[in-house]
């Protein structure tokens, strides 16, 4: 049974609300499409076009870092004169962060859009790595910015990223949880996790879309149109309280929401309210 316009419109608003939360955007989407009316997993595909939305947010909000971070990187590569050694510094840093997930995403791509996203998966990745994110968010200095960040750090933020493409680990949680154990700010950890999104959720869900013309999917184009637009405009209200919010308050609310949530589903399933795939 493919998925309606409104039970798209509840996963684009669900996506929008948790893509920049440490709480796993595709584990939330993964889990709410067995409670739909029409019982469906929206899929990967479904998942990663969405990101669309959310990424297009990104852009918006960070507009101006991203411009002077891309006009500075050309002016290097292409010798065009003075340029801001810090933002070529930056472009080259995401870029290099960004291959990781590249690479294992399309080593592990049949795994990723279907075993993994088992539900036992998504229940233990939640738990997991929520703990990991209360543990680094007490025992992290928080005293680093974004200057500091050099190449061994960036690739360890990539790794980080690219656990997220098992459903429950969270990008923004997994990048957040390398930063703070590394010593940085959780300010600056969720801005360089922002922006270290943007290539690889593009290049996903472009992808995805690209692959999916065509083909029978859970959502029909139309519907996740409607989705990946609420996505973007609820996902730029979520930037803009979370980086308010992180410079000031704990991550724990967020650590234990997870933990409950990831019992929850062990409970539905062994329950047999959920089903695992």
């Amino acid at each position: 049974m493919s998925v309606s316009w409104t039970d798209a419109a509840i996963l684009g608003l669900l996506q929008g609300l948790t893509e920049f939360l440490p709480v796993s955007s595709s584990a939330h989407l993964r889990i709410a499409g067995e409670f739909l009316p029409s019982g469906a997993d929206p899929g990967a595909a479904f998942t990663a076009i969405t990101q669309i939305g959310t990424e297009a947010a990104v852009i918006v909000y960070f507009w101006k870092d991203i411009m002077n971070i891309a006009t500075a990187w050309l002016r290097q590569v292409f010798r065009m004169g003075a340029y801001d050694e810090d933002n070529a510094r930056m472009g080259w840093l995401v870029i290099v962060g960004s291959l990781p997930i590249v690479i294992l995403g399309l080593l592990f791509k049949d795994n990723i859009e279907h075993g993994l996203r088992n539900l036992y998966i998504t229940a233990a990745m939640l738990i997991i790595f929520g703990i990991a994110l209360g543990v680094a968010d007490r025992i992290g200095r928080k005293t680093r910015t974004l200057r500091s960040l050099g190449w061994k750090d960036g690739i360890i933020f990539g790794f980080a990223q690219a656990m997220a493409l098992i459903p429950g680990v969270s990008r923004s949680g997994g990048t957040i949880t390398a930063g703070l154990l590394m010593g940085y700010t959780r300010e600056a950890a969720a801005r360089y996790s922002f922006l270290l999104a943007i290539p690889a959720v593009f290049g996903s869900g472009f992808y995805q879309l690209f692959k999916t013309m065509g083909e029978e999917t859970p959502v029909a184009a139309g519907p996740t149109a409607l989705a990946t637009l609420l996505a973007f405009l609820l996902g730029y209200a979520v930037i803009v309280v979370f980086l308010k919010l992180v410079s000031t308050k704990s991550y724990m609310p967020f650590v234990i929401y997870r933990i409950v949530v990831g019992a929850l589903v062990i409970l539905g399933l062994t329950a047999g309210w959920l089903m695992p795939l």
